[in-house]
């Protein structure tokens, strides 16, 4: 009996991806599996029912009818309680599931019994960069950012020489140098901006100056050692942030357009621009906070809003990668067709995961019911040691 895999339609507000292409569906029919997805799923992604039915899957009407018997859900975000109560015991669910941030719904799975990989805690390793969600997305979104300052700047972004005169092309300051940082500078170098950026990481550095653009940091000792073996950046100390933050309150003043990407895994984003630093601006300048839904980089963002202070117009929109849905649809698929290869076994089309390799048990929370994460199993001890109490 094959295999069945199931992609319901997304529920969460500002969410228009899916989690499945029609490249993706073919590959997984060839595979021996038998596709459901349920009707409407792509349509907010510029992908037709008909275009996945063409490619091999089933169409289902309900939620129901799509989970019913599944075997691997594929989503983007986390279940709700009712979906969770419509996957069968056993179940393998895949998705972007947030555990750090709601860790509850961890607790969650394992009632449901159910087997849970979440992509997100994928690790930085070279066997896995074609599985890297956070990469792919945050790609898009670095990309995005950018249009979506040019969107509300009320200025030209390259220099542009006239016979009525020359207009000085725009300066972009990129916080956060992380894939999301790298495609904002990219981006706005492509457009003609005079691009700053910084990061706390030293390797940084080299990327920021290889796209042609400068690095502003305070690059003492303490820079020198802050990143993880991962890669991530490491949480700086009150004395750096302070001299660093002297450096930027002083660069911020003379920027046209400020795109913010800093996040820390597990932890809510660092503060990074004041309000006083956006008063320091001049009246038209554009913030974009891409860490809004972490608690933003800049203390005035607000999540799902642009809003504007001394003249100053600072966007947070919400799910920015959702805001190119069909890339980032076609990406994510992707990136789960990979996983997938790595734990179905072609010859006999069943599952056979390697619960030891690296990969899974990087981003396995459950497993049928059974909470296996090292992260999340100490995080939970407390609170079983103040109910005994």
């Amino acid at each position: 009996m094959s295999l069945k895999v199931s992609i319901p339609k997304e529920t969460a507000q500002d969410e228009r991806r899916v989690a499945a292409s029609p490249e993706t569906v073919k590959k997984l029919v060839n595979m021996g599996c038998t596709v459901t997805i349920q009707a409407g799923a792509g349509e907010s992604a510029s992908i037709p029912d008909y275009i996945f039915k063409t490619a091999g899957a089933k169409i289902t009407k309900t939620a129901e009818d799509t989970y019913k018997g599944a075997d691997i859900i594929l989503k983007v975000q986390a279940p709700t309680h009712a979906e969770l109560d419509s996957m069968k015991e056993k179940a393998l669910l895949i998705a972007l599931l947030n555990p750090h941030s709601s860790t509850s719904s961890v607790s969650n799975y394992t009632k449901s019994k159910i087997t849970a990989f979440a992509m997100e805690l994928m690790p930085r390793i070279t066997r896995a960069q074609s599985m890297d969600v956070l990469s792919s997305q945050s790609n898009l979104a670095g990309y995005k950012a950018v249009l979506d300052a040019a969107e509300e700047f009320t200025r030209a972004f390259p220099m542009m020489m006239t016979a009525a005169g020359t207009i000085a092309p725009a300066k972009v300051f990129v916080m956060g140098a992380g894939v999301a940082g790298l495609q904002a500078i990219a981006t706005a170098r492509r457009l003609g901006a005079v691009v700053t950026a910084t990061d706390v990481r030293p390797a940084a550095k080299e990327q920021v100056e290889s796209l042609g653009a400068s690095f502003v940091a305070v690059e003492d000792e303490e820079f020198k050692q802050a990143e993880t073996a991962g890669g991530y950046a490491k949480e700086m100390s009150a004395a750096y942030k302070k001299k660093q933050a002297a450096l930027v309150e002083e660069h911020i003043a003379k920027q046209d357009i400020v795109i913010t990407t800093a996040l820390i895994p597990g932890r809510p984003a660092p503060k990074l621009i004041t309000e006083a630093m956006v008063k320091s601006m001049k009246p038209g300048s554009v913030i974009v906070d891409l860490a809004v839904e972490s608690g933003g980089n800049c203390a005035s963002s607000k999540a799902g809003k642009v809003v504007e202070l001394g003249g100053v117009k600072i966007i947070g929109h919400n799910n920015v990668p959702s805001r190119l849905a069909t890339d980032a649809s076609h990406l994510y698929a992707k990136n789960l067709l990979n996983l997938l290869n790595l734990i179905i076994d072609t010859e006999s089309g069943k599952l056979n995961i390697d619960w030891e390799d690296e990969i899974i048990k990087g981003i396995a929370l459950t497993k049928e019911g059974k909470l296996i994460h090292p992260d999340f199993k100490e995080a939970k001890k407390p609170a079983a040691a103040k109910k005994r109490a």
